[in-house]
C-alpha cells in the first residue's frame, strides 16, 4: 500500500527484478466458500493470540506487494518502506493503537508551553545507535534539523517539512532533553514524533546523517539506527534482509517487552502478484504475507492460516477533485459523483469483512470522525441526476451528459497496489455511467502513477489513495492549499474561498482539547464533503495478512504498521486442515 505525501511520493521507473529466490512450482490454493476466520482481526490486539511461550531464534520470511526503493527511513513513503523503516528505527513516543494515546518510548516524558509552539521531550537513557553512538538530546536535533530542513549538498530532500510544518528547530537544553520549536501552534507535534508512515520521524545515528543519499542506498548497513533490528543487506526490488541487534532493550513500555527481538532474522521479499504471494505461503516458501488477495482471505482461513488485520487510520481512499479542471470545477459534478454510485453494492461485491465502505474522508479510528452516510455519502441516483439536470448537464450520446458541447468525462488516476482499488474503482464507474458521468479510469503501478501524478492538476481530474496518520491534522496535512492541497485549492477554483479552507483545517492544530478539537475536525470535514465537496471518501483500507500457524506477535500499530520486536516462531504447533 502507499499513501499520499503532499501530492504523492516519491517513487523510481526502474523495471521490478524477478524473484531469483522462488523455485520450483507455487501451489495456487483454491476458493473455500465458508465464512472469514480472523485471529485478533479488526481490532488493535498485538499479537496473534497464543497460550505459547514465545521461542528465541529463527526467520521470518515475510511478503509484501512493495519493495523498498531505499534503505533510509527518513525517505520511504511506501508500505514496504515505513514497515522496515519501524522496525530499523524507533520515535520519540509510542501511539496506542486502540486509544490513539501517545505513551512514551525514547522520550520518557514531555510538556508543552500553553501556546503549543513548543514542546519538551525528557529523553531515556541508556539508549544507543547500533553502532554505539550514544542516543541524546544532539543526536535528535541533528536528526530533526536534517529530516525536516533537508540538506541538499547531501542530496537529501526535506521529508519531514509537511509534518512539521513552521519548525523553527530544536533546542538542546542538556544531554538528555531537547525542546522543539515551531513558528504557529501544531497541536499534532505529539502524534507526529510517534509518526510510523510516509517518512516517519525514526532517528539515524549521527554517521549515517553525514551521508548522501547515493551513499545511504550504497550500502544498507551504514543505514544506523536504535531500533530492534539492523540491515544485514538490500537487493533493490527483490528482499531487504534485517537481524536481531544485540543489546536491544528500550522498546515501548507500553508493549511491555524485555530485552531483545526473539527473531535472529526477518526477510522481507517483494512479490507483486497476489496469486503469487498466496502459492508462496501455501507452500512454505515465505512465513507470512501482506495484502492478501480478497479471494484468498477465506480459503486461507479455510485451510488453517490465521487471518489479522487492521483499517488504516488517517483518510478513506478517496476520490480527489480537481477543482481548477473542467468538468470537476463544477460543484454540481462533484456532489453528483458523491451521491452516484452503491456502495451496498461495493461492499457486498468487493469488499470483504476486513474492509468498509467509507462514510467520511477520515477513517473512523481517527479522533473526531464524524458519520456522513445518511448525507453526502449515501447512495441516491435520483438526487444525483437532478443535481446535474440543474446545473445544465444534458443526457447526450451513449448516455452521457453534455454542457455547452462538452461531454461530462471525468479522468481518474489511481494505484493498482491495493488488491481492492481496481474492483472498487470499477464498480463505482458502472454506477457512475447510468447517472451519465463517463469516468475513464487509469489505474497503474506506483512508477507510472508518479509520473502521471506530477502533471495532475492539468490532466487529471480525480486522484484516488489514501494517508496514513491516527490524527485529524491528516486533513490539513492533506487538504490545506499550503500543504498537501490535494484538490488544487485556488483563485482558478470556481466558488471556493481557499483561505476559509486554509483557516478552517488549520484551526485543527490550534488546541489540543479533546472537545475542541473533534468540533474544529467536523468542521473540517463539513467543508470538504458538505460546502464544497471536494473529496469522495470510497471505502476504509485495511492491512491484512495471512501467516501460518507457527507465527506469533505481529503487532499493527497506530498506522497499521508492523512492527516485529514481540513476533517470533514456535515449533511443531502448525494445526492446518490437512496437516
Amino acid at each position: 500500500m502507499s499513501d499520499l505525501r503532499s501530492s504523492i511520493e516519491q517513487s523510481d521507473s526502474a523495471q521490478r527484478r524477478r524473484w531469483p529466490w522462488i523455485t520450483g512450482a507455487i501451489a495456487v490454493i483454491v476458493a473455500v466458500v465458508i465464512g472469514v476466520v480472523v485471529t485478533s482481526g479488526g481490532s488493535d490486539d498485538t499479537s496473534t493470540g497464543t497460550d505459547g511461550t514465545p521461542v528465541r531464534g529463527g526467520t521470518l520470511n515475510f511478503a509484501l506487494i512493495d519493495y523498498q526503493r531505499s534503505p533510509d527511513p527518513q525517505w520511504g513513503t511506501n508500505y514496504a518502506e515505513s514497515l522496515i523503516a519501524g522496525n530499523v528505527t524507533d520515535k520519540l513516543l509510542w501511539q496506542d493503537p486502540k486509544s490513539g494515546e501517545v505513551t512514551p518510548w525514547l522520550a520518557e516524558s514531555w510538556s508543552h508551553n500553553p501556546q503549543l509552539t513548543e514542546f519538551t521531550f525528557r529523553l531515556r537513557k541508556g539508549v544507543t545507535f547500533s553502532d554505539g553512538v550514544p542516543f541524546d538530546a544532539e543526536a535528535v536535533k541533528l536528526n530533526f534539523d536534517q529530516y525536516i530542513n533537508g540538506d541538499p549538498a547531501l542530496g537529501i530532500t526535506p521529508n519531514g517539512a509537511t509534518l512539521f510544518p513552521g519548525y523553527v528547530g530544536t533546542d538542546v537544553v542538556d544531554a538528555q532533553t531537547v525542546r522543539l520549536r515551531f513558528e504557529r501552534p501544531l497541536a499534532s507535534a505529539l502524534q507526529a514524533v510517534s509518526f510510523t508512515a510516509n517518512a516517519g520521524p525514526g532517528f539515524l545515528s549521527p554517521n549515517t546523517l553525514r551521508l548522501s543519499a547515493e551513499q545511504r542506498s550504497a550500502d544498507a548497513t551504514k543505514v544506523v539506527g536504535t531500533g530492534p533490528f539492523v540491515y544485514e543487506s538490500w537487493t533493490p526490488q527483490v528482499e531487504t534482509v534485517l537481524v536481531r541487534r544485540a543489546g536491544y532493550n528500550w522498546a515501548p513500555p507500553a508493549l511491555e517487552h524485555k530485552g531483545e527481538s526473539y527473531l535472529d532474522k526477518i526477510v522481507f521479499r517483494s512479490i507483486p502478484e497476489s496469486s503469487v504471494r498466496t502459492g508462496s505461503l501455501t507452500s512454505g516458501a515465505i512465513d507470512a504475507t501482506l495484502d492478501v488477495g480478497t479471494t484468498d482471505e477465506k480459503a486461507l482461513a479455510a485451510q488453517g492460516y490465521p487471518i489479522i488485520y487492521r483499517p488504516v487510520s488517517g483518510t478513506s481512499i478517496f476520490f480527489n477533485f480537481n477543482s481548477q479542471l473542467f468538468p470537476t470545477n463544477d460543484i454540481a459534478v462533484r456532489k453528483a459523483i458523491q451521491l452516484g454510485w452503491n456502495r451496498q453494492s461495493l461492499e457486498k461485491t468487493v469488499l470483504t469483512p476486513s474492509y468498509s465502505v467509507a462514510t467520511s474522508v477520515l477513517q473512523p479510528s481517527v479522533p473526531g470522525y464524524v458519520d456522513y452516510s445518511s448525507s453526502v455519502t449515501r447512495y441516491d441516483a435520483q438526487a444525483a441526476q437532478k443535481i446535474l439536470d440543474d446545473a445544465g448537464w444534458r443526457p447526450g450520446p451513449g448516455g452521457i451528459r453534455v454542457k455547452d458541447g462538452k461531454r461530462l468525462t471525468v479522468k481518474l488516476l489511481g494505484i493498482n497496489n491495493l488488491v481492492v482499488n481496481t474492483p472498487a474503482y470499477e464498480s463505482i464507474q458502472q454506477d457512475l455511467k447510468k447517472i451519465g458521468v463517463d469516468l475513464q479510469l487509469t489505474v497503474v503501478p506506483i512508477p507510472d502513477y508518479t509520473a502521471q501524478q506530477a502533471k495532475a492538476k492539468t490532466d487529471w481530474n480525480i486522484v484516488a489513495a489514501n494517508r496514513s496518520r491516527n490524527d485529524p491534522a491528516v486533513l490539513n496535512l492533506q487538504y490545506g492549499p499550503e500543504l498537501g492541497n490535494g484538490s488544487y485549492v485556488g483563485p482558478e477554483s470556481p466558488g471556493i474561498d481557499p483561505a476559509e479552507v486554509t483557516r478552517v483545517l488549520g484551526q485543527i492544530e490550534t488546541t489540543l482539547d479533546p472537545v475542541q478539537r473533534a468540533q474544529y475536525a467536523k468542521a473540517a470535514q463539513d467543508l470538504l464533503l458538505r460546502k464544497y465537496a471536494l473529496v469522495n471518501p470510497v471505502y476504509n483500507p485495511s492491512q491484512v495478512i495471512a501467516h501460518s500457524p507457527n507465527v506469533h506477535g505481529i503487532i499493527f500499530d497506530a498506522q497499521s504498521r508492523n512492527t516485529f520486536v514481540d513476533a517470533w516462531k514456535g515449533n511443531g504447533d502448525d494445526n492446518r486442515a490437512g496437516s
